[in-house]
């Protein structure tokens, strides 16, 4: 079977690093750790690609959500050379208790950061990447030109490569959203994370609805755009907030949904409710198919970008089969 890992290394981390790293946290008191089930489990990363991958980020002076969300699915991914590039820093301005990312008062954006990723972009020779980053609501814009360049420098580098953005909500940062959608990304994700009830504990610096009409001007300005959305399960919501969140997102046009199982980073992040069972997460993925989704991704280890250039392309071919069908 060869070594196995946990999923969240960060657990194990002196608890002085998650301190440090989540200042905010540090007077929460610890949410008990439930074991992992069997279904839950990934080989530990050592293979060459993941080795090459890893240099070429270092190299680049870049920061990946892979590592800084600390991805269960790093070791596959970076394997095949994908990983999910995260600009505008290590540090986001947002303290949701799931996360984590490192959070705090962010240093000033790297103007050589878009010639950079799209560098690494074209070393890898990726067909599709997806490009993330952390909340920025120290900037007037939320990041949004940065975020645009960074698009267009990859355009410009790798022109066949299709390109992912996975943003921010910026939250009342006005014509944001709209700078970002014009210049043209594939594919436009923002995931709504969790249920409305549930934001208030799990997402306190967002607002559900904000991030679902964010999705929905993405259609209303660019129909032909892919939008793409996702939900983490395990947190206490109910199976019937989740089909309610699919209802949702259907009504803002999203063709993609991801649903993937919540993993506790530290002890001072929101605990995990229960796992879901891989049997529920078909069910859920039954029902997003039949609510009319175009892609639908649900399993323990789903996550956003996961498997993406192969979902873009699977995504391509179901918007094709539904216009023939018409």
């Amino acid at each position: 079977m060869g070594v196995m890992t946990t999923l969240i290394d960060a657990l194990d981390r002196p608890r002085e690093k998650a301190k440090l790293r989540h200042p905010e946290k540090a007077s929460r008191p610890d949410a008990p750790i439930q074991r992992k089930p069997d279904w839950i489990r990934v080989k530990a990363p050592t293979s060459k690609g993941f080795a090459e991958t890893r240099a070429i980020v270092r190299e680049k002076r870049l920061h990946t959500v892979c590592e800084e969300a600390a991805c269960p699915n790093i070791g596959e991914c970076w394997a095949k050379k994908h990983a999910t590039m995260m600009i505008m820093g290590d540090t986001c301005t947002r303290a949701c208790a799931f996360c984590n990312v490192k959070t705090g008062l962010p240093a000033a954006l790297d103007p050589q950061e878009p010639e950079n990723v799209a560098a690494a972009v074209a070393e890898m020779g990726l067909a599709h990447v997806v490009i993330t980053s952390v909340d920025r609501d120290d900037l007037a814009d939320g990041g949004a030109a940065h975020f645009a360049e960074v698009v267009r420098a990859i355009r410009a580098k790798s022109p066949g490569t299709t390109i992912e953005i996975l943003t921010p909500d910026f939250l009342r940062k006005d014509g944001a959203a709209e700078f970002l959608i014009d210049s043209k990304p594939d594919v436009f994700n923002h995931n709504l994370e969790t249920t409305p009830r549930l934001y208030l504990s799990i997402r306190p610096g967002a607002r559900y609805y904000h991030s679902l009409r964010l999705l929905e001007r993405v259609k209303e300005r660019d129909p032909g755009m892919f939008t793409k959305s996702g939900i983490m399960v395990g947190l206490g919501e109910s199976r019937e907030e989740v089909m309610q969140v699919m209802d949702d997102m259907r009504c803002a046009g999203v063709d993609f949904i991801t649903i993937g199982q919540y993993l506790q980073p530290t002890r001072k992040h929101a605990g995990v409710d229960r796992f879901v069972t891989p049997e529920e997460f078909k069910s859920y993925e039954t029902l997003a198919r039949a609510k009319g989704f175009l892609m639908v991704s649900a399993s323990p280890l789903t996550r956003s970008s996961h498997h993406a250039g192969e979902d873009f392309a699977r995504l391509k071919a179901a918007r094709a089969a539904a216009a023939a069908s018409r």
